[in-house]
C-alpha cells in the first residue's frame, strides 16, 4: 500500500505517470524516457529503499494491449512498509531502458535475466550478458513468439547434467 502523499508527491514531479489500483496496490505506469528520474526520485526522495524484483511482461497478441514489453519494477520504503509497482513499456526495434544498478546494485542480476529471457538491452549496466541461456543460444525465449519446441538449436547440455558413475 502506498501512502497518499507519496502519491502526490511522485505526480506533482512526474505530470506524466498515470495510476492504477488494484486491491489496495498502486501502480505507477512511467513513460520510458522518464523511468530513471522517477525510480532514482522514488529511492533518494521517497525512501524507497529496496528494490523487491523487476522483471518483464510480454504483452504480444494481448487483448488491447498498445505495447509489445512491460517492464516491471516492484519497490519497498522499509521505513514505512510502502510498496509500488511502477510499470514502462518498450517497443521493438528500440528495446533499450538505462540500468538501474546504479540505483540498486541488487538489479544486476534481475537486469541480466530480463535481458537474457527478452533481449530488453539495459544501457550502462556493468555487465550485461546471458545468466540463464548458454552463451551461444542467440534467441530470447520468454518471448510470445519463441516456438514452444524451440527454433531447432542444438546444444549439447548432457555434459551439463551427466550423472555421476
Amino acid at each position: 500500500m502506498i501512502e497518499p502523499q507519496t502519491k502526490t508527491a511522485l505526480s506533482s514531479a512526474f505530470p506524466s505517470i498515470t495510476w492504477s489500483e488494484f486491491r489496495a496496490d498502486a501502480r505507477a505506469v512511467v513513460p520510458c524516457d522518464e523511468i530513471y528520474a522517477v525510480l532514482r526520485f522514488l529511492r533518494d526522495d521517497l525512501g524507497f529503499d529496496l528494490l523487491v524484483d523487476m522483471t518483464c511482461v510480454d504483452y504480444l497478441s494481448y487483448r488491447g494491449a498498445e505495447d509489445r514489453f512491460g517492464l516491471v519494477y516492484l519497490l519497498c520504503a522499509t521505513e514505512s512498509n510502502e510498496r509500488i509497482t511502477v510499470r514502462t513499456f518498450v517497443n521493438e526495434p528500440l528495446l533499450s531502458v538505462p540500468s538501474v544498478v546504479p540505483l540498486w546494485a541488487g538489479a544486476n542480476w534481475m537486469e541480466r535475466e530480463v535481458w537474457d529471457m527478452f533481449g530488453i538491452r539495459f544501457e550502462g549496466h556493468p555487465d550485461l550478458r546471458r545468466i540463464l541461456m548458454p552463451d551461444e543460444f542467440t534467441a530470447f525465449p520468454l518471448r510470445k513468439d519463441y516456438p514452444l519446441q524451440g527454433r531447432g538449436e542444438r546444444h549439447n547440455f548432457s555434459v551439463l547434467y551427466r550423472a555421476e558413475s
